[in-house]
């Protein structure tokens, strides 16, 4: 029987904070989703911290989101509790050497490095286009032009459901590709601030390497609503390069269309479902590795209620974040 949290419980806790029914797809970089039994939002990283520990205590689940990229949300939606991250404060130390950036993991990664950048500190220009949080890319190893935040990270301040409040070293973090201990399953921590190091510069140079990405950007990337890279890169290869060569630019299935500009991005066109999203990935999936051999892992990971949907091949079980 599908979960149903206590909705009671819930207003009795969180007052006239708590918004209930909330289709998320209002909530994602790519539009699609359907109702979350509730939805908070966290104006502060103590605020944050607070919600989550209510929550861990009424023994209710519940997904913290930033943006809402690099997550497909099922149709059926979320059983449970959306917290949205809107903890966005950012301080740059650059008076005690190494100088470095803290910042509460709601801030977007690409303000960050932009705030960096007027300051007259380098290293994170690569993070200048990412439209993601400062959580999703310490989640997810975030990366770009050869960077990622596990190459910066200092330390991470988190909530523990056993612990309270934690200070994790980079070490801790487990960081790979694309991915980390917490992506890889460590549940009941939440991660409420980041502080990444940073290096002197100067803002010209910043600016002008700012720039010149976001020109990659523009000119490899395309617009419109999209959950980011669908798959990983496998290694020595792309994994836009293999969906190309497979001849599947421009496939589309409902809503859904493999971009005809890079081809690891796969754009809502218009009022695309998310088993519109999940069949053109299982087809491209299944296509790729047909044609070339090579199995492509995704790099999004499937959130909320799949429990009564038939999900093939089976690999992609452990990419589902359910509430049971």
């Amino acid at each position: 029987m599908t979960f149903k949290p206590d909705l009671s419980r819930l207003r009795s806790a969180f007052g006239e904070r708590l918004q209930e029914n909330v289709h998320l797809a209002n909530y994602t970089t790519a539009h699609v989703g359907g109702p979350a039994d509730g939805l908070l939002i966290a104006q502060s990283g103590d605020e944050l911290a607070a919600m989550v520990s209510k929550l861990w205590e009424l023994d209710i689940p519940f997904l913290v989101l930033g943006t809402g990229a690099n997550i497909l949300v099922s149709d059926n939606g979320y059983r449970g509790v959306i917290v949205v991250n809107h903890a966005h404060t950012i301080k740059i130390d650059g008076h005690t050497a190494p100088a470095s950036v803290w910042a509460e993991t709601g801030a977007n990664i690409g303000t960050i490095a932009r705030q960096c950048m007027l300051r007259g500190f380098s290293s994170l220009e690569w993070a200048g286009t990412i439209p993601g949080t400062l959580g999703g890319a310490v989640y997810g190893n975030a990366g770009a032009h050869g960077w990622d935040i596990s190459k910066h990270l200092v330390e991470a301040e988190v909530a523990t459901r056993s612990g309270g409040k934690q200070t994790w070293n980079v070490k801790k973090m487990g960081f790979a590709y694309r991915s980390s201990n917490l992506k890889r399953g460590l549940s009941d921590v939440v991660v409420l601030a980041a502080r990444l190091n940073v290096a002197p510069g100067t803002r010209e140079e910043v600016q002008a390497k700012m720039s010149e990405y976001s020109e990659i950007r523009r000119s490899t990337q395309p617009p419109g609503a999209s959950m980011g890279s669908m798959f990983k890169n496998p290694p020595s290869d792309k994994a836009g390069r293999l969906i190309e060569s497979s001849d599947l630019k421009g496939f589309r299935i409902g809503g859904v269309e493999v971009s005809p500009i890079h081809a690891n991005f796969f754009v809502n066109t218009e009022s695309a479902t998310a088993m519109d999203y999940y069949k053109v990935i299982e087809h491209v999936h299944q296509v790729v590795k047909e044609k070339t051999g090579v199995d492509l892992q995704l790099e999004i990971e499937f959130v909320g209620d799949w429990k009564n949907i038939q999900l093939e091949p089976s690999h992609w079980n452990s990419l589902i974040k359910v509430t049971s």
